[in-house]
């Protein structure tokens, strides 16, 4: 097993390279161990840069936003220094070191120069580019290409380099942008590490505190009572910096505030600042700080993925986001290198990328090895919160043949001002197929024609809303009316999570100030009916007003059968007018007039249905994406909401079951008819419910619920029918 700690520590006074890649690091490299991964890398990084050298240096003037012309430049500027730096250390070829170096040349004639970027789109407004986040970018990047060359440089060279660019570039990030640099968020993190990158290099201990514990607070920089973060005010913890990220992103089980999306953006920085600090401040003890929260929170992100590797979009996400990434390489090419942890490198062979330095190096040599070992992702509940004390995020893992079922329940905190008003909500997959998905954000990163790459604005009026998501909507009214202040003041509460029989799994939340004078409590259950499996969801609302409830299923495509008659609305009207319900077509509505309703839907040539016990008066609408968007910005995908009108309690009781499949090669069906026959509710109060599922041509399973004490060893009673039946624990289910 190879571990890094204790054998690349290296102390300031070290020569150059000394902050990622190490000079001790590339002895070790070249000590010749086979590691074909690496070398394919640094092969396709020469000939990257071998073509930017082709092409002459391109400094132009900023003017677009992202995914524009200029913005790309820069960012291709700041890589291609990045992976010169490394070749050169690798190879000794000072042509590399001279491309740094005459790019390097122009920004510091350019960047003087500079007023704020023309666009002023952002809270914080960039020079180079159109935020100061993808300025920090480039210093981060470019940090480590110029610690690469610092010897090649003369003593002039530096002084210049550092005076007129790097130390003024430091200062406008921080200094003149404390709102962006001195708050808990992925942009500050990005800021910190910036500065602590490009302060290690230049041994500049007055940035480094700069970037470890933030600006000093006075009254100009005073963020407290910022939307998206602010300064943190608590004994004993940094109030700003880096250590403050550390302290407040991510909750005890390595779980990120924001969520996974944005966690494997802000990796890079917290595990590439994290490793120099190692090198060269080996006494802060950087890997082993809140209990090693850092490699945590890197097994956190590699288990909020599918099958495929793909991020659950929890929050503001671009849906496909995997551990493919190069921040996710980053992350999990150091994570082995500190704690040599062979599962890690299962998620490498995956990924078919390592970094340029001693860590890929590692991975990849010990991948040739044949060290990895697969990677065991399985049922977790991750604690959100620095304490641990803001709710959760529970995922549940199962299989069907060989693809793996999950199960995603959303109970956390708001997520900062990239949360999504969704208390209760949750997700379900099977393999790479999102059979109830999350809408995710809706924004379209570096599609210029798309603002710029930024959030649209139909983000806030829809993405963010309650009914895109899978969960209760009441009146047709988000969550905290929309409102962040009120929902960034509250959390949902977890009650109950066994995953300890694979064959009957179950989470349980509560959520009592989404709304004012309605509580509701959820209960999702991943069970096994004569060896297959099904997700069975038993939501309870209470309440002492009459209101009208929303159960939304996004199943996205294609609808194939219901049992409920449906009038279709010919045309489309449109079914709200805010709240997100403005986007939304009312395609069809039908009165449920049996004790069950079923909806069957196709999706990636496999089938589903979701059978919802109802009562009379009882609604199924079914919706479809897309009104009031004239940029035709929002994905037109299919929702079903189950609805009931003025109701004080309600019970919704629904069993979502994967059971058939399609050739399209063939042409043959296997199994899509739902083998649901009866889900009837025995027994509900305050104290406990109980209810049964049949399925066809065979005898009812009953399950069992305490509603309020989730302490594991309680034992209960219900007298059902004339039966009694007993249970230990707040959930069973009797054959």
């Amino acid at each position: 097993m190879f571990i890094l700690i204790g054998l690349w520590q290296i102390g300031s006074g070290q020569s150059h390279p000394n902050l990622v890649l190490t000079a001790d690091g590339i002895a070790e490299i070249n000590k010749g161990a086979k590691a074909p991964l690496f070398e394919a890398e640094l092969e396709k990084a020469k000939q990257l840069v071998n073509a930017s050298i082709a092409e002459g240096i391109i400094v132009p003037i900023p003017k677009d936003l992202g995914g524009g012309y200029t913005h790309e430049q820069h960012k291709r500027n700041y890589n291609s220094m990045y992976m010169a730096g490394a070749i050169y250390q690798l190879t000794n070829e000072s042509k590399y070191a001279d491309f740094i170096k005459d790019m390097l040349d122009e920004y510091v004639e350019l960047y003087p120069t500079l007023p704020i970027h023309p666009t002023k789109k952002s809270y914080s407004t960039g020079k180079i580019f159109w935020q100061c986040l993808n300025e920090a970018n480039w210093l981060v990047y470019t940090a480590q290409a110029y610690d690469c060359i610092y010897e090649y440089l003369s003593e002039e060279e530096r002084a210049i380099y550092e005076s007129k660019l790097f130390k003024p570039f430091a200062d406008f990030l921080s200094i003149e942008n404390p709102k962006f640099f001195n708050r808990v968020h992925n942009h500050s993190t990005w800021g910190n590490a910036a500065l602590g990158m490009i302060g290690l290099a230049m041994d500049d201990e007055e940035l480094i505190n700069r970037a470890l514990y933030g600006l000093p607070i006075s009254e100009k920089n005073d963020l407290a009572k910022d939307n998206d973060g602010g300064f943190i005010y608590e004994k004993g913890r940094a109030q700003a910096g880096f250590f403050a990220q550390i302290d407040n992103a991510f909750s005890p089980d390595g779980y990120y505030e924001e969520g996974p999306y944005y966690q494997r953006y802000a990796m890079t920085p917290f595990m590439v600042f994290a490793l120099a600090l190692h090198h060269k401040k080996p006494e802060l003890k950087i890997f082993e700080y809140r209990d090693g929260i850092l490699l945590k929170a890197v097994d956190a992100l590699i288990n909020q993925t599918d099958q495929s590797g793909t991020f659950f979009p929890i929050n503001d996400a671009q849906k496909g986001m995997s551990i493919q990434a190069k921040s996710v390489v980053s992350a999990v090419n150091i994570a082995y290198a500190v704690s040599g942890n062979p599962q890690l490198l299962s998620v490498a062979n995956i990924q078919q990328q390592v970094l340029l330095d001693q860590n890929g190096f590692a991975v990849a040599r010990d991948l040739n090895s044949g060290k990895a070992q697969a990677i065991q992702k399985k049922s977790i509940e991750l604690r959100d919160g620095k304490n641990g004390d803001k709710g959760a995020l529970g995922i549940i893992r199962t299989k069907k043949n060989e693809e793996e079922l999950a199960l995603v329940f959303k109970y956390t905190s708001q997520g900062l001002g990239h949360g999504h008003y969704d208390k209760l909500s949750y997700s379900f997959y099977q393999g790479e197929t999102e059979v109830l998905q999350d809408y995710g954000a809706a924004r379209w990163v570096n599609i210029d024609q798309k603002a710029g790459g930024r959030y649209l604005p139909e983000n806030k009026t829809w993405a963010k809303q309650t009914i895109a998501h899978n969960t209760l909507v009441v009146d047709q009214i988000s969550h905290f009316k929309g409102k962040y202040d009120l929902a960034n003041e509250a959390h949902s509460e977890p009650v109950y999570f066994d995953c300890s029989d694979p064959k009957f799994q179950v989470v349980i939340a509560k959520e009592e100030n989404a709304y004012s004078d309605v509580d509701f409590q959820r209960s999702l259950l991943m069970v096994e009916i004569n060896s297959k499996p099904f997700v069975i969801d038993l939501l309870t609302v209470r309440s002492d007003q009459d209101h009208q409830y929303d159960l939304p299923f996004h199943f996205q495509e294609h609808f194939m059968q219901s049992s409920v008659e449906l009038s279709s609305q010919n045309p489309p009207t449109i079914l709200g007018e805010k709240h997100g319900y403005q986007h939304l077509y009312h395609l069809a509505t039908g009165q449920i007039e049996d004790e069950m309703m079923q909806l069957t839907w196709f999706k990636n040539n496999h089938v589903y249905s979701v059978s919802c016990l109802a009562e009379e008066g009882d609604e199924m609408i079914l919706a479809r994406i897309g009104a009031n968007d004239p940029q035709f910005n929002l994905r037109t995908d299919d929702l079903a909401i189950h609805r009931k009108k003025s109701k004080q309690n309600a019970v919704f009781l629904s069993v979502i079951e994967p059971h058939g499949d399609y050739s399209p090669v063939t042409e043959l069906p296997q199994d899509i008819y739902s083998s649901v026959e009866k889900i009837e509710l025995k027994f509900h109060d305050e104290e406990y419910t109980v209810f049964s599922v049949q399925l066809k041509g065979e005898k009812a399973q009953t399950f069992m619920l305490a509603n309020k004490d989730n302490n594991p060893d309680s034992k209960h009673s219900v007298k059902v029918e004339g039966e009694k039946l007993q249970w230990t624990g707040m959930a069973a289910y009797q054959k």
